[in-house]
């Protein structure tokens, strides 16, 4: 997920000053004069990073083209140009992982084995172990109660899933990038590293809607260690953007079940359960 920042625009620094008006009629201009607009000279990294625009197709047209794939990904009007509504979602708080993928799930790795486990291998100071604790429990019983999956933690030996809070570069060629924007990201099965999570240090975690909850961006990268990639549905718990939802009656989507039980199955539970992160009574709702 290495960055790169390059202009590829002849305006001057006034013009790249005149606002989104200019950017808009300039595809060039996703990345200006620094201090022109807040989030548009991140534009061209944004692109890379999860739309899959590399160094060698950053024509007009490349540039162009995946603005466009990027806008009908969020339904947005697809325009290709760089407008205000375009960037606030490239503004938002989101999962580091791609939106797009060039493979086919069954190609591409194995999904774990109905029996899982995982282990939290440090925690944030930003919550109590115990409330760490909770939201990790609580992310698992998300999928494992429309599935046949179990998960068991463990505390010492290497695991399927090992979850983990990190800053900047952290060994896996992902580096965070500070407060704000990528919050966590994961990896879909496989071996070495294969199903791990990790959450940005940096971002302040909480248990509620103070900061970044931890349950809803846990639940989320979970679902790429067990092998979903993203979803464009707005109500998707898999959709990449970070929103907060109230845990109490926390929903997950029909397209989440159907993602999910296409590659484990269908669970014999309730369709309706409860469980206790600290503080409150939390009761989680599976849409039918």
């Amino acid at each position: 997920m290495s960055a790169w920042v390059s202009s590829g625009c002849s305006h001057s620094r006034k013009t790249c000053r005149l606002g989104a008006l200019a950017i808009q009629n300039c595809p060039w201009c996703v990345c200006v004069c620094p201090g022109a607009l807040p989030g548009i000279c991140s534009c061209l990294e944004y692109l890379q990073n999860f739309y899959n625009l590399t160094t060698t197709t950053r024509s007009k047209h490349s540039i162009h083209s995946k603005l466009k794939e990027m806008q009908a990904f969020f339904g947005l009007k697809v325009t290709g140009k760089l407008d205000s509504d375009t960037m606030e979602v490239m503004k938002k708080p989101r999962c580091g992982m791609t939106d797009v993928h060039n493979f086919r799930l069954p190609s591409r790795f194995t999904v774990f084995t109905l029996v899982t486990d995982y282990r939290i291998v440090n925690y944030t100071p930003d919550l109590n172990r115990g409330s760490v604790d909770h939201a990790i429990h609580n992310a698992f019983l998300v999928w494992s109660h429309v599935t046949p999956l179990r998960f068991t933690k463990v505390f010492s030996e290497t695991a399927d899933i090992m979850i983990m809070f990190r800053s900047r570069y952290h060994g896996d060629r992902n580096p965070f990038d500070g407060p704000g924007r990528i919050l966590a990201h994961a990896f879909f099965p496989g071996p070495g590293i294969g199903g791990d999570a990790h959450f940005d240090e940096d971002e302040t975690w909480s248990a509620n809607s103070q900061g970044i909850n931890l349950f809803l961006v846990a639940a989320h990268e979970i679902g790429h260690s067990l092998g979903l990639d993203h979803s464009s549905d707005r109500n998707a718990l898999m959709f990449p953007s970070y929103t907060y939802k109230n845990p109490n009656g926390f929903q997950l989507s029909k397209d989440d079940i159907r993602r999910i039980q296409a590659l484990y199955g269908k669970s014999m539970k309730s369709r309706i359960f409860s469980f206790h992160p600290p503080c409150q009574h939390v009761h989680l709702m599976i849409a039918d």
